[in-house]
């Protein structure tokens, strides 16, 4: 049995060009109780605003920014995320051990100066939109033979996986974002880690404008993670319908995996 509520670990992405349509779908939400995602599209345009809005509606927020700078630059960015009062906030695993301390650093004074507890701060490690093809095409990976299975491929992006994982958890970090490809593999490595699962599409369906290259439903993700396994799901609830329906779907869809 998980410790966590189902809604809670439900976080819908706003990814959306104005306030206005950010608030249009966090107004259906609040019935649910689950969390959003305020990523670089939405907070560009609206800054804290959006998140001060989805505190008032009684949303916990993700920020997604995904910080990836010099380690100064990210240590304050990080202690300006904690001020915010999110729950949890990324950065990428490439900027590598300096800067992924720093922004543990960052995160740990911002909270003692507010007097809170310290959001989750996540290390991103390859992006869902990725796949063995894109190292291939940028030089960064071998090119197989067409004879070769195509498990290879995967089994080499899980690695580059597991690796940044090793880095995020030994660093200091809270846990890591990754595909639902690889969770299985993620908690047995890291079994105390938050995992936020990104590319979450409910029954294996796929959305207009799908750009995901690794996806899973919410039920194998969450029987591979089991506690303190996140998802994060976008077009799946923001194109339905009944946004709200949509939502509650999945809540159900985790409640039933977790018991």
């Amino acid at each position: 049995m998980s410790t966590l509520e189902a809604k809670s670990r439900l976080y819908v992405a706003l990814d959306v060009g104005s306030l206005g349509d950010a608030i249009a779908l966090m107004n259906p939400l609040r019935e649910i109780g689950c969390g959003v995602k305020i990523g670089k599209q939405l907070f560009t345009v609206a800054g804290p605003a959006a998140v001060e809005a989805a505190h008032d509606r009684g949303l916990k927020v993700f920020l997604d920014l995904k910080f990836h700078d010099i380690p100064s630059t990210v240590e304050g960015a990080a202690r300006s995320a904690v001020q915010l009062g999110v729950q949890m906030f990324n950065v990428h695993c490439s900027g590598g051990f300096t800067m992924m301390f720093a922004a543990a650093t960052g995160a740990s004074e911002g909270a003692e100066s507010a007097k809170i507890e310290r959001p989750l701060v996540l290390g991103v490690t390859v992006l869902t939109s990725r796949g063995y093809a894109d190292y291939v095409q940028e030089g960064l990976a071998p090119e197989l033979n067409e004879d070769a299975p195509e498990r290879i491929g995967k089994e080499w992006v899980r690695d580059c996986v597991l690796r940044y994982t090793t880095l995020t958890r030994d660093v200091g970090l809270d846990g890591v974002i990754a595909s639902p490809q690889e969770v299985g593999s993620l908690r047995q490595a890291w079994e105390a880690g938050a995992l936020v699962i990104p590319g979450v599409r409910p029954g294996g369906k796929k959305v207009k404008g799908e750009d995901q290259a690794r996806t899973g439903t919410p039920t194998t993700v969450i029987q591979a993670g089991g506690d303190r396994t996140y998802l994060v799901v976008g077009r799946p609830i923001t194109q339905a319908v009944d946004k709200a329906a949509a939502a509650q779907a999945i809540v159900d869809e985790i409640e039933a995996a977790t018991t």
